[in-house]
């Protein structure tokens, strides 16, 4: 299991702790970036993915390159953890995948957002109290008109897979 979905599977365990229901965590995974631009598609290409697991207790939501637009179906589910997922300059091999406390990701870029993700996390934070992860995947072409690499395929198809089994059934969905 690599350092990222040890921290996402502890992350779960540790909310559930914190609660009084059987239900499963409360979740939202916001998939960001900009799908003309390789690489950066890759946080939407794992909403895309998971859109058919969507249920009562997982919203999933495809934001683009405008994830700030999306808040009202966000506040309205009112999660217990959101996830985004994104492209971002790791300085790692392409396909490498991070957990990141948003909170350490001022610096941090390699998205065509018009909010960067730590202000929408700020944001989020202040109206939901919830807790809030940036996954991280490392991209190796953003240029306009590119496809998302092999590597990067690979990580995204990587994510979907820990969170089909992790946070699965199927219902409803939210693009």
């Amino acid at each position: 299991m690599t350092p990222w979905q040890v921290t996402f599977k502890e992350t779960l365990a540790n909310l559930s702790k914190e609660r009084l229901s059987l239900q499963p965590v409360r979740t939202a995974v916001v998939g960001m970036g900009h799908e003309l631009r390789g690489d950066d598609a890759a946080g939407i290409e794992v909403a895309r993915a998971l859109r058919p697991l969507a249920h009562q207790q997982l919203l999933v939501i495809d934001a683009g390159h405008a994830p700030e637009n999306h808040t009202g179906p966000i506040r309205r589910f009112a999660p217990e953890l959101v996830l985004l997922v994104d492209a971002a300059q790791l300085g790692e091999a392409p396909g490498a995948v991070r957990w990141l406390a948003w909170q350490e990701t001022t610096g941090l870029s390699a998205s065509t957002h018009t909010m960067p993700p730590y202000v929408l996390a700020r944001y989020l934070t202040a109206e939901l109290n919830t807790h809030i992860a940036l996954i991280g995947i490392q991209p190796a072409d953003t240029s306009l008109g590119a496809t998302l690499s092999p590597e990067v395929r690979q990580a995204v198809n990587g994510v979907v897979q820990i969170f089909r089994n992790t946070l699965g059934q199927t219902a409803h969905s939210k693009r």
